[in-house]
């Protein structure tokens, strides 16, 4: 049987500072949203207007811990991973679904000001 490819690369900026949590058994998962622009038109009354595309991120392990320490609200990211949905029942019986992006590889992009306030470009590539 062939094998299929899920594979997902964004390049955005992060919507929200990560979280970062441990499981139960001390695995580190941060969680975070990716913006990307994905299309942008101008209205018959010749008004600019942008589609934005918001994407849920997931990343565990060492990456996880790396994301919370370096990334920050506003920042120019590259994320590349795999497509996930999680299934859930709530309280009241009702099915949710949440598609999610399970990161594998996170590189920095453009600048970032560092606490001392000099300029430092970033290009940083990190690995799960």
């Amino acid at each position: 049987m062939a094998r299929g490819l899920n594979k997902v690369m964004i390049i955005g900026h992060v919507g929200r500072d990560p979280e970062l949590r441990y499981t139960p058994s001390g695995a580190p998962v941060a969680n975070f949203d990716v913006s990307v622009v994905s299309h942008v038109y101008t209205t018959q009354d010749g008004e600019r207007r942008e589609k934005t595309e918001w994407f849920n991120i997931v990343v565990w392990g060492r990456l996880a811990e790396i994301c919370k320490s370096r990334l920050t609200k506003g920042q120019q990211v590259y994320i590349e991973g795999r497509l996930q949905t999680r299934g859930w029942e709530d309280d009241h019986g009702k099915k949710h679904y949440r598609t999610e992006v399970v990161a594998q590889e996170m590189k920095q992009l453009g600048d970032r000001r560092d606490d001392d306030g000099d300029d430092d470009a970033f290009d940083d590539d990190y690995e799960g």
